[in-house]
This record gives C-alpha cells, sequence and structure tokens, in this order.
C-alpha cells in the first residue's frame, strides 16, 4: 500500500538545475531501504518557484523541501520517509516577517507560503501535481469530464455561447475575445476546418506556455478537441519551438495516450466527432508567434505574415477556416466548460476575466510562474508574491509583454494588471513575461535590447519594420555612446510612430513600444544622457569612469591584475595607515569593463 508521494519537478527550470539526478538518487534510496511497495516517486511539471530548484514535496504532509541535491537524497529517504522526521534544513522557508513563523511549523507545505498566498490556480491547476506522462493522473483530476459534457450533452453552439458569455479573451497578447473568434469562424463552410495551438513563445523572459505544456499537456490536447467541436473542425495542429525538447516530448506521449484511450481519432466518446491533433515543430522564429506567420510556417513556407483581411475565421491555415489560440487561453477551456461561466466571471475585473499567468523575472527574489486574478496590482505581484527586490535596492520598473511591451514604473506601481489597465498607460500585457528592474537598470539601455532583439528576428517582408527598428537601434546607440543629441530624441519618437503605423504585422507595430514607453516615463535618463553625457544608472560604458580611491586603496594590486587591458598602475602615494603604494586607473586605457571593481574587496573603486 502507497504511504507516501514523493513528487520531484520535472520542468526546464529544475531539470536544469539537475533534478534528474535528484529524481534517480531517489528511485535508488527508496529500492536501498526496501521502500518500493510503500513510496511512489513522480516527476511533475512545474512548481512555479523556479529560483529554488530543484524542488521535491512529500506527501500526505505536503512538506516542501528546496535546492535539493543528489547528495542529499538518501537522508531525506532515510530520516523522512522510513522514520518520519523531517530534514529541517532543507525545509524552505519565506524571507520576511512570516518566516520565523513557518519555521516553527517545521512540515512547510506550499500553500504555506507568501508565494502562493495570493494565487488562484486554474490553468496550472495540474502543474507540479499529477504526473505528466500518465493520462490516468490527469483523468483523476476531471480530465476530458469537459470533452465528454461537450459531445454528450452540448451543441456546437452553446459551447460557442459559453465561452463568449465567460469573458475569456487571448492570452497570447492581445486578448482579443475567444469566443468571438471562434464565433467568427463557425458558420465558414469548407471542406476542412482547423484547431492550431501557439506553443512559440518567443519573448525573452517568457516561458509560461513551455511550462503547461510540460506540466499538464493533456489540458491542452482536451481544450483543442472541444474548439474542433464548436467550429466544426476535425484537424488540429500544435506549433511549438523545437527549442523545447522537454514539452514536446510530453505533448507527443499525450497525444499518443489520448490516441489509446480513443479520446482522439475517430467517434470520440460515440459521439461521431472525429479530432486528428499533430505537432509542428518551429525552427525558433519570433515572427512566428504572429498567427499568419505561423500558419505559413505550418504550411512548409517561410514564416511571414500574410496581409489581413482575409482573417484566419476565413482563410487561414491552407487557406481554410482556422482557430488559432495560444496554449494558456486553451488550458482555460475546460475549467470553464466544467464550472460554469458565473464561476469563471467571479474572478478578474469587468472587462478582462478569470487569471493570467506570469513569468516573473529580472531583479526579483522569487524567479517563477505566478497565476493571479486579473486585476491584482503591480505591487502585490511584485512584493507579496514575488518578494520583493534583492539587495534592499529600489523597485524602478516593470516590463510586462517582452519585445512587445512597454514599462510599467514606480510611480504606477498599483496600477491593476489587466488588458485595458495596462493599455490606458502604453503598456500591454503581451503572453505574460513580467520582468523586474531596480535602481542600476539603465531605461535607455533596456529599450536597446529590446530592439536588438526585434532588429535580429524582423523576417524583413515589410520595409517599416525590416529597415525602421534598424534604424532605432542605430539613433538608441548613438545616444548610449555619448554621442546623441536633442534632434534624435525628437527623430525617435516621429520614427516609432511611422514604423507602427505602417508595418505588416503585429511585431514591427510593437516593435517601438519599449521606445515609447521610456521615453514616456523616463525621458529624464534620454536627457542625462544626450545633454550631460551621463549614465544615471551607470551602466552605458561608453558613459563610465572607473576610479580608485588613493586612500582606501590599501595597495594589494588585485585590480592590475584582473585588468585585461593593462590600465592599472601603480603610484608612489601611500595612503595614511598603509603599508604599501595605491593603484591608479588609466583613464585612455581602460576598457570600462568593471573587473577591477568586481574583484576589489575594499571599496575602493568606483564608477560614475
Amino acid at each position: 500500500m502507497i504511504r507516501a508521494h514523493v513528487l520531484v519537478c520535472g520542468g526546464t527550470g529544475c531539470t536544469s538545475s539537475h533534478s534528474k539526478d535528484v529524481q534517480d538518487a531517489f528511485a535508488e534510496s527508496i529500492k536501498e531501504f526496501g521502500l518500493e511497495n510503500e513510496v511512489k516517486l513522480v516527476q511533475t511539471g512545474c512548481f512555479g518557484l523556479c529560483a529554488l530548484g530543484p524542488v521535491v514535496i512529500i506527501y500526505p504532509d505536503g512538506t516542501f523541501y528546496s535546492r535539493v541535491e543528489a547528495k542529499d537524497v538518501r537522508e531525506i529517504v532515510e530520516e523522512h520517509l522510513l522514520k518520519g522526521r523531517v530534514v529541517e534544513r532543507l525545509v524552505y522557508a519565506d524571507t520576511g516577517e512570516e518566516a520565523d513563523a513557518i519555521r516553527e511549523k517545521v512540515n512547510v507545505s506550499l500553500s504555506d507560503t507568501a508565494f502562493y498566498k495570493s494565487q488562484k490556480r486554474i490553468v496550472l491547476r495540474n502543474c507540479g501535481v499529477i504526473d505528466p506522462d500518465n493520462i490516468d493522473e490527469y483523468i483523476a483530476m476531471d480530465g476530458y469530464a469537459a470533452l465528454g459534457k461537450v459531445l454528450t450533452e452540448m451543441t456546437p453552439e452553446d459551447v460557442i455561447k459559453t465561452i463568449s458569455d465567460s469573458g475569456l479573451r487571448g492570452r497570447g497578447g492581445g486578448g482579443f475575445p475567444t469566443g468571438r473568434k471562434w464565433a467568427l469562424t463557425a458558420p465558414n463552410k469548407a471542406d476542412q476546418k482547423y484547431v492550431v495551438c501557439n506553443a512559440d513563445e518567443g519573448d525573452p523572459g517568457a516561458f509560461m506556455d513551455r511550462s503547461i505544456l510540460e506540466g499538464d499537456p493533456h489540458s491542452v490536447i482536451e481544450a483543442m478537441t472541444i474548439c474542433g467541436y464548436a467550429i466544426g473542425a476535425t484537424k488540429g495542429y500544435v506549433y511549438v519551438r523545437a527549442e523545447y525538447p522537454i514539452a514536446v516530448n510530453r505533448l507527443q506521449r499525450a497525444i499518443d495516450q489520448a490516441y489509446e484511450y480513443g479520446l482522439l481519432g475517430k467517434n470520440i466518446f460515440n459521439s461521431g466527432f472525429d479530432f486528428d491533433l499533430g505537432i509542428r515543430l518551429g525552427a525558433g522564429a519570433f515572427v512566428c508567434g504572429e498567427e499568419t506567420a505561423l500558419m505559413t510556417s505550418i504550411e512548409g513556407n517561410r514564416g511571414e505574415p500574410r496581409p489581413r483581411p482575409p482573417y484566419p475565421a476565413v482563410k487561414g491555415l491552407f487557406n481554410r477556416p482556422t482557430v488559432e489560440n495560444n496554449v494558456e487561453t486553451f488550458a482555460n477551456i475546460p475549467q470553464i466548460i466544467l464550472n460554469g461561466v458565473d464561476w469563471f466571471r467571479s474572478m478578474g475585473t469587468e472587462k478582462s476575466k478569470g487569471t493570467k499567468v506570469f513569468a516573473l523575472g529580472g531583479k526579483i527574489e522569487h524567479t517563477g510562474l505566478v497565476e493571479i486574478p486579473m486585476g491584482t496590482t503591480l505591487r502585490e505581484i511584485i512584493y507579496d508574491i514575488g518578494g520583493g527586490i534583492p539587495n534592499g535596492k529600489k523597485f524602478k520598473a516593470a516590463q510586462t509583454g517582452g519585445p512587445s511591451g512597454g514599462c510599467i514604473p514606480a510611480s504606477l506601481i498599483d496600477t491593476e494588471v489587466d488588458y485595458d489597465n495596462l493599455v490606458s498607460i502604453g503598456c500591454m500585457m503581451g503572453s505574460g513575461g513580467l520582468i523586474v528592474m531596480d535602481e542600476d537598470t539603465c531605461m535607455v539601455d533596456m529599450a536597446k535590447f529590446f530592439l536588438e532583439f526585434t532588429v535580429d528576428e524582423s523576417c524583413g517582408k515589410c520595409t517599416p519594420c525590416r529597415v525602421g527598428t534598424r534604424r532605432l537601434l542605430e539613433i538608441l546607440e548613438k545616444i548610449t555612446d555619448g554621442k546623441g543629441t536633442l534632434e534624435d530624441i525628437d527623430r525617435l519618437e516621429e520614427l516609432c510612430n511611422y514604423i507602427k503605423q505602417n508595418s505588416l504585422c503585429g511585431l514591427g507595430q510593437t516593435a517601438p513600444n519599449p521606445v515609447l514607453a521610456t521615453l514616456k516615463f523616463f525621458r529624464d535618463e534620454y536627457i542625462a544622457h544626450v545633454v550631460d553625457k551621463r549614465c544615471p544608472a551607470g551602466v552605458c560604458k561608453s558613459m563610465l569612469t572607473f576610479t580608485i580611491d588613493q586612500d582606501k586603496c590599501i595597495g594589494c594590486g588585485k585590480c592590475a591584475k584582473n585588468c585585461p587591458n593593462d590600465a592599472i598602475v601603480k603610484t608612489d602615494y601611500i595612503a595614511p595607515g598603509h603599508k604599501l603604494p595605491s593603484y591608479y586607473i588609466k583613464p585612455d586605457a581602460c576598457i570600462k569593463c568593471g573587473a577591477c571593481m568586481a574583484g576589489c574587496k575594499f571599496n575602493a573603486i568606483s564608477k560614475k
């Protein structure tokens, strides 16, 4: 009889931290102590607290171990699983006011942590809970019950009305009403219709869709089949980038299992409805996140966007009516069908219902995945869930929507996060990447970073994007090199607006957003760069000057040894209380790499 379950995170984050070695060590130790018939070892998807991996949860008590290494496993098995004593040194505890209280409980569970208290997990409900490679575990969590209900109790019109009434909006960035998209596609007659899942997810810092596919692939399969029934499609494709091997492999196993159980293929639930599903791998082009470029890629052509209209609802994949939604959007569908419209509408704001998954990254204590009700403030996300900014630094801004979005400054930290609120301040939700920046971030440099990305990822089909983004980047490089003028700032704004209005697809239309947002909220930093020739954050190398405080320098010479360009030389000056001559940085020879400052333990080197 199984008396305990050991759940080991098998998401990409923990896998990169060697969670597979931890899992193998558990299997070996469980066998060594003869617990094979009492303890079940399960590899799950992402728990969310990616910075604490590898993560291990032991049930039924729910003890939460973090940063577990293979060498720790034998102790956990012997002490916890055999003798019933929690290994306290590996138990996670929050930082802050609640830490002591939580530590006193010893058996810390995920629900005890500040990271989880404000979350509402719908899309991520099974991630970190079930074995994604076992269809029976998904079924045990009401999996495929929604599909059964749809095929046996509802008409296609009923399904579309339910999704429309729920208020679900597309989670891929634009926020288009999902039910309306389905309703526009359903009436169009064709010999074949398609359902497409966009799992390309190319935003820097975004890993929401990948984690859903890794932790709960059947939820997407079930939702796509429901969509197929609603719009009259019998074939679907999941377009996922080949750079996500764990997601691809688990999704393929899930598809194979669904066929084996009769949940894909012919006559599903004896309803007469057929639906086939396959995977198409993307080569990692950001532009293929745009729906028409994605469909062009599935067709075997170079991933370039097509003019709209006609829209995919009329002529999509292979010129047939097509619905395309992203992974997170689909993952909401089964729960809406099972729990009802009122349940879903009870969460969120007036125009943005339900929850949103964010990938927290950047300068924040708890990097990872969070799912919160729409309308949660940015302050709650960063401080209550994310644990705040490390090292006592001040919060400066948060970038939402990746290279297509904009930044929210500290002055607007109490903004309620939903589609319309973000648009009203010049930002956008995007797919859900949320990068936090502290006082040491240069906002001009940050805008340049995202422009570098979009320049590289532009497909080149339309001139405003191909040439315009390159010109934007050149102006930003000129400013960060200390060669900019006030006229360059005016030119930036003019060019941004032109590109937004004239680009063919969403990539070009949103590429200027990081520049426009930083100009709106941090214009003083641009002016400092062009007028004072100074980077207030001390980031832009061309404007930095590294100096040694000779009264603090003890003459150890470590800075000179670390300097790759021999720019640091010994002087004749010996500071009071010191025995060795201090050092000096030759400005003309300094390449501003910062190696000297990083290696000085006496804070004798500064930059300005």
